[in-house]
């Protein structure tokens, strides 16, 4: 089904309306309709191995994802100059948390083909629904499930090659009136010898789920496991060694979405998720420095909106967490925790003259665990709405909101006194202010969303790096404001789509130390990003899908790169009209061979190219 695309970004995410932004069942207000469901980036699909829910965020104007090897193979995914813990990932109304570190959070072995596109939850609405990511969230909903299926073939540069098959059966039951039961399966490989030497990749991914679903209500069931090994060059250290390291992710999921009354629903979402890591510091020399790491992760979660009048309504959400982790690094006796969020926040509709609606939500959360000190945090914000005939749109807001998160093991349950990854046992719960002021204008043909927003981070782990140490990083507490203007803009023609996105960031900083020679994460931001993408239909046979992405990234010592950086993905795709349903994808990332480091002191990708085939029934 065709839709003409509406990219949000976050100021528009966390302002607009906080059900819809959520992936849940929500209602069908002038607001909602704002924020239709679509991709910011023009490529869907990722150059160099299958497609997983992360894939093509490094040119998403709503992130930042700072890779190593690539985005599948490790992806710290940041939001609005934050770092990679601070941003959670939703699925349904519960968090997919690592206990070990937020590396791991983007390993998710779910097929996109049975999510929902991502919306990225900032402020307000991240204040409410995230867990343990004070900055933002990456949130994704249950598609239902439709009969069909496709099956790909691709080979490519460095020796890559790649399979991929998925199929979904949709029926109606004679025994239950208006449900239908549907069952949907997926599997996925890649592999290749990397981009750069010793930057070789093997994955593959299995998924699975059973869908119980009618006019008011979706349940799904879901199990996937996802294999990975990859090596690269100065992985996570600065000293010029070949690491590798080896992922294995197991994910069972239970959800469940309803509606009831008028406007109201809520979803309901339990998992059990383990991760077994192997990192090697050398693969010339694997007894030089190992290290195994299995966590154990549990969650319950449940949100929802409850409308008591056409004016009130309540927005709430509630999650429990707790995970173990068993390791060969953690010497602080840090294995377990226990996590418990409640977040409610009411909110008040107002009806104006001229087709005018003014809404006040102002609530707050509750964060606290075994281990740490609770926090509660205040939300709000102001959204004024205006509409007309024509099809015109236009919102303004004004958000405040407070968040708050507690530190990984990796980063306080290790040794503080030496090794190639040092903790810091003082580290205390992080918490965050932002306050942000947006603008969203709708037309026909063309949006405009813009924000300005300011942030006040106090206590946030950062890994920093001294020269004159043996030690590869060090978790250190700092303190951070970040000022920051967003504007992105999109353009429908005929056969065309335009996107592009400009990103400014400022920050400074307060880390009380000064053995502090750089930072691999708060401080590895763009001071200014401009992306830039389009979709071009010149015919029935062919389609032409480019992004760009220009930064200017701010000066680390670490970086042995320019700090300036082009990054393009094109695709062609063509539709032969003689094969029904068959169509051939030409694609090639990092088209001009940009070597730039997106973690200071790692080599950046190399350029990729492939050819695939895909058929669909």
């Amino acid at each position: 089904m065709n839709r003409t695309p509406h990219i949000i970004i976050p100021a528009i995410l966390c302002s607009v309306t906080a059900f819809a932004n959520a992936n849940t069942l929500s209602d069908e207000s002038a607001i909602e309709k704002i924020t239709v469901e679509a991709s910011p980036t023009a490529n869907k699909l990722p150059v160099g191995t299958f497609d997983s829910p992360i894939s093509n965020l490094e040119y998403d104007p709503r992130v930042d994802l700072q890779s190593r090897n690539m985005a599948e193979a490790q992806a710290d995914v940041t939001i609005r100059g934050g770092i990679f813990e601070n941003t959670g990932f939703r699925v349904g109304s519960t968090t997919l948390l690592d206990p070990q570190s937020g590396h791991y959070f983007a390993e998710i072995p779910i097929a996109p083909q049975m999510l929902s596109s991502p919306d990225v939850l900032t402020g307000a609405d991240n204040a409410l629904y995230g867990m343990n990511s004070s900055v933002g969230t990456v949130s994704f909903g249950w598609k239902p499930i439709i009969t069909g299926g496709s099956v790909s073939l691709g080979i490519g540069t460095n020796d890559f090659n790649l399979q991929s098959i998925h199929a979904a059966k949709n029926t109606q039951l004679d025994s239950l009136a208006n449900y239908t039961l549907g069952f949907e399966g997926e599997y996925s490989h890649s592999q290749s010898d990397g981009t750069i030497d010793n930057g070789d990749h093997d994955f593959s991914r299995a998924s699975a789920r059973v869908q119980l679903a009618s006019e008011h209500s979706q349940t799904d069931l879901f199990f996937g496991s996802q294999d990975k090994f990859f090596g690269w060059p100065n992985l996570y250290t600065p000293f010029g060694v070949n690491e590798t390291e080896e992922l294995e992710t197991r994910l069972l999921m239970l959800n469940h979405k309803q509606n009831y009354a008028q406007d109201s629903n809520f979803e309901v979402s339990a998992y059990y998720r383990t991760h077994d890591d192997h990192y090697i510091y050398s693969r010339e020399n694997p007894s030089a420095f190992e290290a195994f790491h299995k966590s154990e992760v549990k969650s319950l979660a449940l949100s929802g909106h409850h409308a008591q009048s056409d004016v009130f309504a309540v927005n709430y959400s509630a999650q429990f967490i707790d995970d173990s982790i068993e390791s060969t690094t953690l010497e602080n006796n840090f294995t377990s925790r226990k996590y418990y969020k409640l977040s409610v926040l009411p909110e008040y509709k107002m009806a104006l003259e001229d087709n005018k609606q003014l809404t006040f939500r102002l609530g707050a959360a509750f964060d606290d665990t075994n281990r740490d000190d609770s926090e509660l945090s205040l939300i709000g914000d102001i959204t004024l709405n205006t509409q007309n005939s024509k099809g015109f749109e236009r919102t303004f807001y004004l958000s405040y909101a407070e968040a708050s998160q507690v530190a990984g093991y990796t980063a306080i349950g290790g040794s503080d006194s030496g090794g190639l990854f040092r903790s810091n046992y003082t580290l205390e719960r992080e918490t965050t202010k932002s306050l942000e002021l947006g603008l969203l204008v709708d037309e026909q043909t063309w949006q405009l969303n813009s924000a300005i927003f300011y942030r006040k981070d106090d206590n946030l782990t950062d890994w920093t790096f001294n020269f004159d140490s043996s030690s590869a990083r060090f978790a250190n507490p700092v303190d951070i404001n970040t000022t920051g203007i967003e504007f992105l803009a999109t353009k429908h023609f005929e056969t065309t789509e335009i996107v592009a996105s400009y990103t400014y960031l400022h920050k400074s900083e307060n880390y009380g130390a000064a053995d502090i020679d750089a930072s691999f994460y708060a401080l590895n931001f763009p001071d200014h990003r401009i992306t830039l993408g389009a979709v071009w239909n010149p015919t029935d046979i062919l389609e032409f899908r480019i992004d760009n992405e220009w930064r200017k990234q701010h000066e680390n010592a670490l970086r042995g790169s320019d700090d300036d950086a082009l990054f393009t993905h094109l695709t062609l795709k063509i539709t032969p009209p003689m094969v029904k349903n068959l169509f051939i994808t030409l694609a090639a990332d990092n088209l001009w061979g940009e070597s730039f480091e997106e973690i200071p002191g790692t080599p950046g990708r190399g350029e990729q190219y492939t050819l695939s085939a895909t058929y669909s029934w």
